[in-house]
């Protein structure tokens, strides 16, 4: 008879997961609390100005919102996947640490600043900035759960 592997199995990287979506509702708040679009869309328009080809669009508040909070649930409810430490959410994972870990990063990089470009100026701390930390240590305990679960125990094989 098979067994459901435990929820947080040691292959799993569920508790860091869960963490990080937990800092990552938290930055939502946050930043719609803040005011974030009030800087990110002229900055956005700036940059985009300079260089024809960058990515990010601006965004209205309803559809940012909207989106932000979508995504986030749909994070929330990988997790189960990631407690079972699907081979397949790896990538994914690597991914969203990453990029939580960089923006965390931007959030307290342009507070220092007091700007995002030049034109761009807000009061400190930028907004966003408050749940940082959150996303700092989440995505360092995902990034970290990530490498010792991909670790296997590899025995040579021995002469007798």
């Amino acid at each position: 008879m098979r067994h459901a592997p435990p929820a947080l199995s040691a292959s799993g990287f569920g508790g860091a997961w869960f963490a990080l979506c937990v800092g990552f509702a938290l930055h939502i708040l946050d930043e719609a609390s803040t005011g974030f679009l009030a800087v990110y869309n002229p900055t956005v328009t700036i940059l985009r100005e300079r260089w024809s080809w960058f990515p990010m669009p601006p965004f209205e508040f309803r559809e940012w919102l909207i989106g932000l909070i979508v995504a986030c649930g749909l994070l929330f409810c990988l997790t189960p996947v990631a407690a079972r430490g699907m081979t397949g959410l790896r990538p994914l994972a690597w991914f969203y640490a990453v990029i939580m870990f960089l923006n965390g990063l931007g959030h307290t990089l342009f507070s220092i600043l007091g700007h995002t470009v030049d034109a761009v100026r807000f009061p400190r701390p930028a907004p966003g900035f408050y749940s940082s930390p959150f996303l700092f240590a989440a995505s360092l305990w995902l990034m970290f759960r990530l490498r010792r679960t991909a670790r296997v125990d590899f025995q040579l094989p021995t002469a007798d």
